[in-house]
């Protein structure tokens, strides 16, 4: 075995290798960016060495660097996590070149299986089913375009290397396919540097079903059972199980013996996995005949999959420990009989980002139980400034952050895992869900709320799930209104905030001007109402009146009734005191609330969901409004980020909905397009401007035509942004 491990990554993946190279008694040496001199993966390691500046070019993704890193340390492997250099064949020969072993498959696995148009070919000369697609590598766009017209509509466009959903577009429309082309390898070459693109026939409310494989070095391949992994969007996973609630034994067998060919075609050694695309339908057994469901082979991923602690957890294998024995020669002490599972295990992605509700789906109103619509889920970043994370006998919780974090956009956005393990699924769910309530970080947005309501839709709580399933509901997930409490909390601070500060909190313990007291009081009537403006980030503001009275007070919310309110403190252990819970007494009922003060606002929090509540000027926004330049026109980041591509000029005539500019942030593209006809007025970025959120990227001036449109749209957006 190993003496000095080098983690090649960063975030929740370094900081889980970590933890088994401690326990294992093996060195562990952590790599860093500037971005990350104080991330929790450099704290946990027993050595770092900074490989350089934020950008993942210069950083995570130099070998060079990287090898120099080994070399420094004294490291005799390397494990790469996965993502960056995990499935870079030039990066795992470039390792055994340097005298390093590569924590992974040989660098020629990772060069078949890496070219997803060399994988099919093998897989299938090996008598596992594919799906119908291009053949040949290195197709034009011109070819890429006649093949999906010959394979028919829609069609998915895929990058050749990598894999992570990353490039992937689905194509409904053939009229989109220029465009969607052209995006798709502009991602598949900033994310792989490879900008290769083949097409496979679409198969619609198909489910997404992988196979863990593990193999030795001395001819021993075994398969550790299947996860789900149709819960996603955008290609890309956001719960993950195992096993499968849709595979029947005999199904299970066939894909299982698939997969294990499929390694075996490569030359493998090492964690694997192998992706499936299974057709929908009812979770039910085999025909009369016993036959296994259809299956057809994706891709094969040659490297530690996200997902993998659901496998962990029902088979009680350490999957990065066996890659780390794998690695140093051993073989492995079981064959397929003695795999066995035992209970089910549901893992939950945490991700900093932010969910933009259908156009016309104000969060002021609306049901929230509506489904339909179109929901993006755009990067977020900040500091973290209150963290809590769930760990139990059946819950384990993956992560990276620690508080104080900064979470920027240089990165993908998944910060933690959160998996959960029981005798049968519907415990496991339950397990799960309410390990997402107790999950807290506030500081920067997540989509940790999101999860925990997926997690009880219908569908999902009955195992009927297809890739498509969270598209559709995304919109029923997403809450139009912040809970009244919430803001009903957020004032209540702000109003203590303004009382003196007594001789037990710090204050001089002499006369206290009655002025300076916000009791309400006036000359021969009732107290008055102290108003207090907020708003949060992505709604709408709301005037919150408060009015004392005694040890409770009387809060009314916007046009509101009036009602008691009451607020205290709660000692929680492990928070360093009182100030992180909060109780509220709202409409007959005591809720919880996370706390935090964070800038010019409060951060709130529960049952996984966060909000910042901050102070709002409706004066300074009205005249910031008046004086705007811009006014309704202009077109304004949704997202710090990164302008990858401008598509007008000034002075160009446009359409509505044609996109003008992509900003690119956390590995994700962001299309923005014209909200109506006009012409470009104003152009103030370029390719590679560095923008952040909110910032005015364009403005586009309505034709004369076009004025009752745009008047429309115009005034719903000068009105939010007054209010703002």
């Amino acid at each position: 075995m190993f003496d000095t491990v080098l983690v090649a990554n960063r975030g929740e993946i370094a900081v889980r290798v970590i933890r088994t190279l401690r326990q294992l008694g093996i060195t562990s040496v952590a790599v860093y960016s500037d971005a990350d001199a104080d991330a929790r993966h450099v704290r946990e390691a027993d050595k770092a060495v900074r490989i350089g500046p934020a950008q993942a070019a210069q950083s995570y993704l130099s070998a060079e660097r990287l090898l120099e890193a080994a070399a420094l340390s004294g490291a005799q492997a390397v494990h790469p996590g996965y993502g960056f250099l995990a499935e870079n064949a030039a990066f795992a020969q470039a390792c055994s070149d340097a005298g390093l072993v590569f924590v992974g498959p040989p660098a020629s696995a990772i060069e078949l299986m890496g070219d997803k148009i060399r994988a099919k070919k093998t897989v299938r000369a090996a008598g596992v089913p594919v799906v119908p697609g291009s053949s040949g590598s290195g197709l034009d766009d011109a070819q890429l375009a006649a093949a999906a017209r010959e394979i028919g509509m829609p069609v998915l466009l895929k990058p050749s290397a990598g894999g992570g959903g990353k490039g992937m577009r689905l194509v409904r429309d053939e009229a989109a396919l220029a465009d969607e082309i052209a995006a798709a390898r502009r991602e598949a070459l900033g994310s792989f540097g490879d900008d290769t693109l083949l097409v496979e026939r679409w198969i619609d409310s198909p489910r997404h079903i992988e196979i863990q494989v593990l193999a030795d070095g001395h001819g021993s391949v075994v398969h550790l059972g299947e996860r789900e992994c149709s819960l996603q969007r955008r290609h890309q996973k956001i719960i993950e199980e195992a096993p499968s609630p849709l595979l029947d034994e005999a199904t299970r067998a066939a894909m299982g013996e698939a997969a294990v060919e499929a390694a075996r075609s490569c030359g493998y050694r090492g964690a694997g996995t192998v992706e499936f695309i299974v057709p929908g339908g009812e979770p039910s057994g085999p025909g009369e005949d016993g036959a296994a469901r259809p299956y057809y082979f994706m891709e094969m991923n040659t490297r530690l999959q996200v997902e993998h602690p659901v496998t962990e957890m029902i088979t009680g294998v350490d999957l990065v420990e066996w890659q780390l024995r794998v690695a140093a020669g051993e073989s492995l002490p079981f064959d397929q009989s003695g795999v066995s599972l035992s209970g089910h295990a549901i893992e939950a992605r945490i991700c900093a980002e932010t969910a933009l509700l259908p156009q016309g789906a104000s969060r002021a109103g609306g049901s929230p139980d509506a489904e339909g619509g179109r929901v993006d889920f755009l990067p977020s970043a900040g500091t973290v400034v209150l963290l809590r994370e769930p760990e139990s006998r059946d819950v384990r919780t993956d992560s990276g952050l620690l508080p104080g974090t900064e979470v920027g956009t240089s990165y993908d956005p998944m910060l933690a895992k959160v998996i959960a393990h029981g005798p049968d699924r519907p415990t496991a769910l339950r397990r799960l869900r309410a390990a997402l309530a107790e999950t807290v970080v506030l500081g920067v947005e997540t989509n940790t709320g999101f999860l925990r309501r997926l997690l009880a839709h219908p569908e999902v709580a009955a195992g009927e799930l297809d890739t498509g399933l969270v598209e559709r509901a995304a919109a029923s997930l997403v809450p139009r209104r912040i809970p009244e409490e919430v803001y009903a909390a957020a004032a209540l601070l702000r109003q203590r905030a303004l009382a003196p500060e007594t001789p037990a909190q710090g204050g001089s313990g002499g006369w206290t001007d009655p002025f300076s007291v916000p009791s309400g009081w006036r000359l021969g009537g009732e107290p008055a109402w102290t108003v207090h403006h907020l708003r949060a980030p992505g709604h709408d503001p709301v005037a919150v009146r408060v009015r004392d009275q005694g040890s409770h007070a009387q809060v009314r919310i916007g046009d509101g009734e009036p009602r008691t309110a009451r607020l205290s403190h709660e000692a929680r252990p492990g928070d360093g005191g009182a100030a992180h819970q909060l109780l509220v007494e709202w409409g007959g009922m005591t809720v919880r609330l996370a706390h935090a003060v964070s800038g010019a606002g409060h951060w709130l929090g529960r049952d996984g969901d966060g909000w910042h509540i901050q102070d709002h000027d409706p004066v300074a926004a009205a005249l910031r409004g008046a004086a705007g330049a811009h006014g309704g026109d202009a077109l304004t980041a949704p997202m710090p980020g990164t302008v990858t591509v401008v598509k007008a000029t000034t002075g160009e005539k446009v359409t509505a909905g044609q996109s003008l500019l992509v900003v690119e942030a956390m590995k994700m593209e962001h299309v923005i397009t014209a909200p109506y006809d006009g012409t470009v007025t104003e152009l103030d970025v370029t390719a590679g401007s560095t923008v952040a959120m909110d910032q005015v990227l364009a403005v586009v001036e309505p034709h004369p035509e076009a004025d009752g449109g745009a008047q429309g749209q115009q005034g719903q957006r000068a009105e939010t942004e007054a209010e703002a």
